[in-house]
């Protein structure tokens, strides 16, 4: 195979998936598993997740006709995000997607639809994760912008505008907050957030969705069993098993840990600076935004016993000089062919890789140790496809 080159462990993926499964089933056995498209919109794997039985969570226009295309059907998909159209809107409303409201115009569709029959929808709330987990939300003291805000009033103001709409029912709330830190501490706060709503405003809710962002693939982090034990303890306090569904977004947490991406070494330059190790593969494609400060990694050399190096900066294949992945320090010195394979980099890497210089590489599937090729490397002919290379009047 020539790299460099995406494999996805499907084992790991099957793993994954049932760890969450089995840790729902004991602590709250009315659950739905919304997989996260923009973690990682693969084709592939977009199918793969609705053959396991997970709903698709879409946040577009875009990615709700991709959800079509694959083949969910209407009532499995959870539509979020400020981004719907009102098209696509209607649509998914008509039938019976689960429609997390997010902007006040979505609530004014509403009101322009003159609905004939009752339709449900949830409401995503926005609240001050800051004050209850301090240093911990992603925003810190800018707060987030996603939902109706809670604590100022906008959040009843939009449940006031629904209540008017007598076709219209409030059924669920969405409480994804993202976090620097994924901690049990951010999804305590979650879950009593939904109870002081709940309490407050006497809702009869056939969902809570708490949104996705765990952890996943790291043994000294938490995993779903305490995720979920510690949601189900605070959400039991306040709502029924049977009544109340579980809703959980989960995108990195399931894909980032099973999927590796292979290198070559092709070139080594010693300047008068540094020994720099020139790879087939780029920063662009396993840190798009250019914000990791480390890799896990590891180093397949074709011989071993080479010289030992104080310092080689391993770079990648564009021509910008940040382009640089880490620096391996006292170590044997690599050469060409040599292979850096970079694990759990699943999650926003493919769907955010730019077509800048080389453009998308291959993508396999590890099924057992037998490999399937599930994307080609795309040519010029994929990049040209669909633009025109000359203006042409309309006559």
């Amino acid at each position: 195979m020539d790299t460099p080159y995406f494999v996805i462990d499907k084992k790991k993926l099957d793993n994954g998936i049932a760890l969450l499964e089995n840790a729902l089933k004991s602590n709250w056995d009315n659950y739905i598993i919304g997989y996260s498209f923009k973690t990682n919109a693969l084709p592939w794997i977009i199918n793969y997740y609705k053959n396991a039985g997970c709903y698709a969570e879409v946040v577009s226009d875009d990615e709700y006709r991709l959800a079509r295309l694959i083949g969910y059907k209407e009532n499995k998909i959870i539509y979020n995000g400020p981004m719907k159209t009102k098209d696509t809107f209607m649509e998914a409303l008509m039938n019976g997607c689960i429609i997390n409201i997010d902007s006040k115009r979505e609530i004014q569709w509403l009101e322009d639809a003159n609905l004939q029959k009752k339709v449900s929808v949830g409401i995503r709330v926005n609240f001050d994760l800051e004050s209850g987990c301090p240093g911990q939300s992603a925003c810190g003291d800018e707060g987030g912008r996603f939902g109706f805000c809670y604590e100022n009033g906008e959040f009843e103001k939009a449940i006031i505008a629904l209540k008017k709409n007598k076709n219209v029912k409030m059924t669920g709330l969405h409480l994804h907050c993202s976090s620097k830190t994924r901690s049990l501490d951010v999804y305590r706060q979650i879950a009593c957030m939904a109870c002081e709503i709940q309490e407050k405003y006497d809702f009869k809710l056939e969902y809570i969705d708490v949104g996705g962002g765990f952890f996943g693939g790291l043994a000294n982090r938490p995993q779903f069993p305490q995720y979920i034990q510690l949601l189900s303890e605070i959400l039991g306090t306040r709502f029924n098993i049977k009544d109340t569904a579980l809703i959980v977004e989960p995108g990195m947490s399931l894909i980032g840990p099973s999927v590796d991406y292979v290198t070559s070494v092709i070139d080594v330059k010693v300047t008068s600076y540094n020994r720099f190790v020139v790879t087939d593969g780029s920063r662009i494609h396993i840190d798009p935004l250019m914000t990791k400060s480390s890799y896990f990694y590891d180093i397949q050399r074709h011989k071993a016993g080479g010289e030992v190096i104080n310092k080689q900066v391993i770079c990648g294949f564009t021509c910008m000089e940040h382009d640089r992945l880490f620096a391996l320090m006292d170590a044997e010195e690599l050469e060409e062919t040599d292979k850096i394979i970079y694990h759990k980099v699943g999650a926003y890497t493919m769907c955010l890789s730019p077509l800048f210089i080389r453009y998308y590489p291959d993508i396999y599937v590890d099924e057992g140790g037998r490999y399937f090729k599930v994307r080609e490397r795309w040519t010029p002919s994929n990049y040209v496809q669909n633009s025109m290379l000359e203006i042409k009047e309309e006559r």
